[in-house]
């Protein structure tokens, strides 16, 4: 953001500069050069005033000696012509281009100049009696060097390049100032959502810095994150309750109905055997509750997980359950190593890919079949698909799929893939359902890559 606040104020001060100070500069260098060339021009015309003594009368002038003199001080070049163009009083000697000039005041009966780079060259008429409505009797050229205009457009210049710089290094400074202070509090503020995401729920944001809306929003964060630590604390105080409250009377239960079935006779003893079963799922029950609401309490911190030995430990995990059932457990990846990296909190894949699989063979039953679980890149990361051929699963039912509770096994709890669902989504992924060709369900989970969680609070 910094960045580009630099820039942006650099474009608007440097379009302000461009807009308004280059023509400032130009008309300041304009004008220097006409003041320059008008003092020329006032000069000669000075000079004139004197040579018509010199011309008029014949007769030495004191003053146009004093001219000369001050000519010379100031490097001028100096010519007073009679009329027949034959040089009367000379100091130094202009270029040759004076006598073009001196034509052309002539012809015109005007005063004419000439600029150039390194000089300018004034050509005034010498008129009898000083008036411009006599006959003229000879010219002054004046011939003064360009180097005290050359040096005042320099510095003018100069001046300008160091104001623009000045400007600009300003622009850049206030720039930095404000994005500091805009982004700081903003980065801050990142962190402590990092952290809570990470689990760290007592860290509270800044509010004594930044703009007031920035430590508004900081306010409304710390708000958030107060009563996100209560509801989490709350919600993990009610895990423990109810792991203690429901599992110690179903256990309980259990051992009294094995004393019964003990000593019942066969009829009662199936009657029990039952009940016990009802137990056992009803713990199931219990048992995946408390998995989902963990799956959905606040995320845990993430470590970076390459799926291809991570899939190949629970596939070897799994393998006795599959060969018990008459199942093939079949492993593929098409992705690289560096790219089956994943970002992850803790335990969580084992626990995706346990409850997957785990379906994946219930579904397929005691008649045996495939599982295919899958590694391979895509544009967004990496995708991790389980595939059975077994029944499959109907629209309607896929529409209902991740719903607590929605299954159609009569021994599955419903929460298999409710688990899977919070489990991937809390991780950034996304997770659907398909048909497999030829017969089955295939699982498709998309994972982003690690890049996602670049600057989170990885281990090591």
């Amino acid at each position: 953001m910094t960045r580009r606040i630099v820039l942006a104020l650099l474009a608007l001060t440097a379009t302000v500069l461009v807009a308004a100070v280059l023509p400032l500069a130009f008309n300041a260098a304009a004008h220097e050069r006409d003041a320059f060339v008008n003092d020329a021009a006032g000069t000669a015309r000075s000079l004139a005033v004197l040579a018509e003594e010199r011309l008029g009368d014949h007769t030495a002038s004191p003053a146009l000696s004093a001219a000369l003199l001050s000519a010379a001080r100031e490097h001028d070049e100096l010519l007073v012509l009679d009329e027949h163009g034959n040089v009367v009083v000379s100091q130094g000697v202009p270029r040759d281009s004076w006598k073009q000039l001196v034509n052309e005041a002539e012809e015109r009966g005007d005063p004419t100049t000439e600029l150039t780079k390194d000089r300018v060259i004034a050509v005034q008429t010498v008129w009898n009696d000083g008036k411009d409505t006599g006959a003229p009797i000879g010219t002054v050229v004046l011939e003064r060097p360009t180097g005290a205009l050359n040096q005042n457009i320099d510095d003018l210049w100069l001046y300008l390049a160091l104001l623009a710089g000045g400007a600009m290094a300003a622009a850049v400074a206030i720039a930095i100032y404000f994005a500091r202070w805009v982004s700081k509090p903003l980065a801050r503020l990142d962190t402590a959502a990092r952290q809570i995401a990470d689990g760290e729920l007592s860290v509270r944001a800044t509010t004594r810095s930044g703009p007031p809306e920035v430590r508004r929003m900081a306010a409304t964060f710390n708000m958030m994150a107060g009563r996100l630590e209560t509801l989490v604390h709350g919600h993990r105080a009610m895990l423990a309750d109810a792991s203690h409250q429901l599992r110690t009377p179903l256990t309980a239960l259990r051992l009294r109905l094995d004393l019964l079935a003990a000593d019942s006779a066969p009829t009662a003893a199936d009657e029990l055997a039952g009940a016990q079963e009802e137990i056992a799922r009803l713990s199931r029950l219990v048992d995946g509750l408390l998995a989902t609401a963990r799956a959905e309490s606040v995320a845990e911190r993430v470590v970076p997980v390459n799926l291809i030995p991570a899939v190949a430990e629970r596939v070897a995990a799994w393998q006795p359950v599959a060969d018990a059932h008459d199942v093939k457990l079949v492993t593929e990846h098409t992705a690289d190593d560096d790219k089956a990296q994943v970002s992850l909190g803790v335990g969580h894949l084992e626990q995706i890919l346990d409850n997957l699989i785990d379906n994946a063979i219930e579904a397929l039953g005691d008649h045996g079949g495939s599982v295919t679980v899958s590694v391979a890149s895509s544009g967004a990361g990496t995708t991790l698909t389980i595939a059975d051929d077994g029944p499959g699963m109907p629209p309607q039912e896929r529409s209902r799929a991740f719903l607590r509770f929605s299954t159609g096994s009569q021994t599955g709890t419903g929460l298999g893939l409710a688990i899977v669902q919070r489990l991937v989504t809390s991780n950034g992924g996304t997770v659907r359902l398909a048909d497999t060709p030829g017969g089955g369900l295939t699982v498709e989970l998309e994972f982003p890559g690690t890049a996602l969680y670049e600057g989170t609070n990885l281990p090591g």
